[in-house]
């Protein structure tokens, strides 16, 4: 991945300041060179969301936040090196790391994530833990290719947490095999982009399986997929996953897609370990491979309560 080419400055060197509008290029250009494969390249108009604080996805949690606080990181010549946005949840007063990108210089990082730290004073400060506009699904830092931006969080007293597997293939997929009597309709939340797939029992009509999928500019996501426990052993799910793909590349213009396969086992049961077994074995026949895998972060508060 592409790295920010400015030469890191050392700590004592570096100003952190509040983000400046002129500010814009450099910071879209830190933003794009994190960018994993299958995610879009960000926007001013996606830059111009995350810095208001607004996002398509996880909107009901964005709207229990304050007003996002963005700075940067400087250096002695007023170059951007770094940028960070944070906010606060009053309900539970609890500071949020939203998004933040170094080009992966250790230095910067600390800095970065050293000053939205010491904004939220005693607080528990939770880190990467909901999805900004700046990508396609993405609510936590990818650690493969975020070394320094995870080894600065630990630094500071944050937890680290594994939560999804990051995974991704070309399309079309025209090898699988697709459900015959397939119900295709928009997304439950209205979306243009998105479309709601549905498999009825053929005896009585009810819902046996469901898949949501979306797309922007060219980019796919596989948000859901999920057959019904009675319903399961039919050979189902196959079939199924092809059609979501197929929706993807056909209706909605897709040429590759992504999705996020749930990894964190903490608070399963026996039979949840098991699907997401089943389900990470389905992907990787599918020819889904592993880009990255998503971590969230939590520093627990450190004052009186």
């Amino acid at each position: 991945m592409r790295r920010h080419s400015l030469a890191p400055p050392s700590p004592d060197r570096l100003t952190v300041r509040p983000y400046d509008p002129a500010d814009e290029p450099a910071a879209l250009g830190l933003v794009n060179a994190d960018r994993l494969p299958g995610q879009p390249p960000a926007t001013p108009a996606m830059f111009a969301d995350a810095l208001a604080g607004r996002s398509r996805a996880d909107a009901d949690w964005w709207a229990e936040l304050d007003p996002p606080v963005t700075v940067v990181a400087a250096g002695p010549g007023g170059a951007v090196h770094g940028i960070v946005s944070y906010a606060l949840r009053p309900e539970d007063d609890t500071g949020l790391i939203l998004w933040a990108h170094c080009g992966e210089q250790p230095s910067v990082a600390r800095a970065l994530i050293g000053q939205a730290v010491a904004a939220f004073a005693h607080r528990t400060v939770d880190a990467f833990h909901i999805t900004s506009a700046l990508t396609l699904g993405l609510e936590c830092l990818p650690v493969r290719n975020r070394p320094a931006t995870r080894a600065a969080l630990v630094r500071a007293g944050f937890a680290d947490g594994r939560r999804w597997r990051y995974l991704r293939r070309e399309l079309p997929a025209p090898e699988l095999p697709r459900v015959p009597a397939l119900l295709v309709g928009p997304g439950p939340d209205g979306d243009p982009r998105k479309r709601q797939l549905t498999v009825r029992d053929e005896r009585d009509g009810t819902v046996v399986a469901e898949a949501l999928v979306g797309a922007h500019d060219g980019y796919g996501a596989l948000w859901w997929i999920g057959v019904e426990e009675h319903a399961r052993g039919r050979g189902l799910a196959r079939p199924l996953l092809g059609s979501a793909l197929a929706t993807l590349a056909d209706d909605l213009g897709a040429t590759q897609v992504i999705l996020l396969l749930d990894d964190d086992d903490t608070d399963a049961t026996a039979q949840d370990i098991r699907d997401r077994t089943a389900a990470a074995a389905l992907y990787d026949r599918a020819g889904f491979t592993e880009i990255d895998v998503l971590h969230a972060f939590t520093r627990p508060r450190t004052g009186p309560a």
